[in-house]
């Protein structure tokens, strides 16, 4: 079962910029400055994206990766305690985040670039280790990919044709 791509028109959304990066390419006249900013959007209810903008201007670099996140919004599953249903790796490049389902009162224990991800998509009580590269954007991207791929219990007894109290 595929989670569906969101309407961002309809949700009240919170944007935090991850990085941006001043861009110099050597032409015949001299230096272009350009800029890239890393931005991440989400409804803290469940839903996030992650967005690239390109720029001559910071500000202009941040507006374009706002559009470009809510265009890439998701929905997650969350479970009772606002974690995540299962254990799981999210992989993308060089850079790898392990995502453990926690219980509650624990909190968000996550490095940097992954926690605004998961602070911005609503969860409460998750611990991730961030492994291999600390690239910030693929860090971002690896735990988009992780929290894509959770699947809740409802989905996996679909799948294999059992019902959740069998699992």
């Amino acid at each position: 079962m595929k989670r569906t791509i969101v309407e961002p028109s309809q949700l009240e959304l919170v944007d935090k910029v991850v990085a941006i990066k001043r861009v110099t390419k050597v032409v015949k006249g001299g230096r272009n400055m350009r800029f890239t900013a890393l931005v991440v959007v989400g409804d803290k209810n469940g839903h996030v994206g992650v967005g690239l903008g390109k720029a001559a201007e910071v500000p202009e670099a941040i507006r374009k990766g706002k559009e470009d996140a809510m265009k890439k919004m998701i929905s997650l599953p969350l479970d009772d305690n606002r974690s995540v249903p299962h254990d799981f790796i999210g992989k993308f490049g060089s850079a790898s985040v392990l995502l453990k389902k926690s219980s509650e009162g624990t909190g968000i224990i996550a490095g940097g670039p992954a926690r605004i991800v998961l602070e911005l998509a609503g969860f409460k009580n998750i611990r991730t280790k961030s492994l291999g590269s600390n690239n910030k954007q693929n860090v971002v991207l690896a735990t988009i990919e992780g929290l894509k791929n959770l699947k809740t219990p409802e989905e996996v007894a679909a799948l294999r044709g059992i019902s959740v109290s069998d699992l």
